[in-house]
């Protein structure tokens, strides 16, 4: 599904994300970190690591999951965005890149949340 209903879809699953993240202990530093190459959905501080975080909300049942839509191509991208992060604010911490998968049920509550650390 494309248009208003999945940006929104999309809007709350990074927001569950970043509420996730910081309940968890990170510190969430952007949201929606864009470039011509690609975007970071969260980039948050976790100890000694900078996390670039993708974020992929889907409603339960759907076709593709999160995980599957996190393919080469999207990686590429998002290592590209992660990449110009880090040129313009250099960090000392090992940068790491997690992938954050999301299952709402009908209503647009919380189903499920997978957290996957160093996933790429």
């Amino acid at each position: 599904m494309s248009g208003p209903a999945a940006e929104n879809r999309g809007a709350l699953g990074e927001d569950l994300s970043a509420r996730f993240l910081t309940y968890k202990g990170y510190t969430v530093l952007a949201r929606n970190f864009r470039t011509r190459q690609g975007e970071v959905d969260l980039i948050a501080e976790d100890a000694d690591f900078l996390v670039f975080a993708e974020v992929k909300t889907r409603r339960r049942g759907s076709l593709v999951s999160g995980e599957e839509a996190v393919d080469v191509h999207k990686q590429r991208r998002f290592l590209a965005a992660a990449e110009a992060w880090l040129i313009a604010f250099p960090s000392n911490k090992q940068p790491r890149c997690d992938v954050i998968c999301i299952d709402l049920k009908p209503d647009g509550a919380l189903a499920s949340l997978r957290h996957y650390r160093n996933a790429f």
